[in-house]
Formats: structure tokens, C-alpha cells, sequence
């Protein structure tokens, strides 16, 4: 069992974290991307090279306002593992969601790990509904 990339963001006092089982790691072709719903979010899973080496950020592309990073090219730019939103281009950092070309840009990055070959995100639960 190993974890992976694991997001630096804060986490909520309120708020419980479970983990989602999403995929295969297999289910993921090397150097590409496929998309993930989890809860209500769209979650990019990015696996670069043909090992575990995968992250998850979010699939919305924040210059097109499209859902497509998970479609993007996967590559590096100077040893940090990137995509590039098929629509304009811009690059994201895989293990952090700033964005290589505006950095005044970024998007959500989510921890995830690898369990006897499955892919889980960690994600945070959805509340439960008020009693009436």
C-alpha cells in the first residue's frame, strides 16, 4: 500500500475526510488523463509514466471554463510533472494545480493513494441532510 501526492490544504475542523474508491490504476493509460465524479466535483486523474505515479486535480480548465484538463497532454516542463488543457494550451503543475504560465493561477489539487492496485481519492463527505 502506498500514498501519493498528497494535498497541502488545510483541513476543516467540521469536516470528516473519506476516501473514494475511483479506478484501477490500470484503468488509467500511461501518460494520460481520465475524468472522475466524485460527490458533485469532476476530478482530473492524471497518471504519468507506466508506474503509480498519479494525481488528481480538478478537471475545470479556468481560461476556457471548460471541463477538460483530464483531456489535456501530459508531459513535464523542467522536471515538474504537468498538463496542458487541450483548449489554450496553459499548464498546470500535477502536484500542486498552480498554473506554469500565470501564476497568479491555479486550481484544486486532491490527495489520493494507491490500494492493491485501486485508485482513491480523498474527498470530503457530504453532509448529511437536517433532521426535519
Amino acid at each position: 500500500m502506498s500514498e501519493l501526492h498528497t494535498s497541502k490544504a488545510p483541513r476543516s475542523e467540521t469536516t470528516t475526510q473519506v476516501w473514494v474508491d475511483v479506478c484501477g490504476v490500470e484503468d488509467i493509460i500511461p501518460n494520460t488523463g481520465v475524468c472522475a465524479l466524485v460527490g458533485k466535483r469532476q476530478i482530473a486523474l492524471v497518471r504519468v509514466g507506466e508506474g503509480e505515479e498519479i494525481y488528481a486535480i480538478s478537471n475545470f480548465d479556468p481560461f476556457s471554463k471548460a471541463f477538460v484538463l483530464s483531456r489535456g497532454i501530459v508531459g513535464d516542463k523542467g522536471g515538474v510533472p504537468k498538463i496542458a488543457s487541450p483548449i489554450y494550451k496553459q499548464n498546470f503543475d500535477l502536484r500542486s494545480g498552480q498554473c506554469l504560465d500565470d501564476p497568479g493561477v491555479s486550481v484544486p489539487v486532491y490527495p489520493i493513494r494507491i490500494r492493491a492496485g485501486r485508485v482513491e481519492i480523498q474527498a470530503a463527505a457530504e453532509p448529511l441532510a437536517a433532521a426535519s
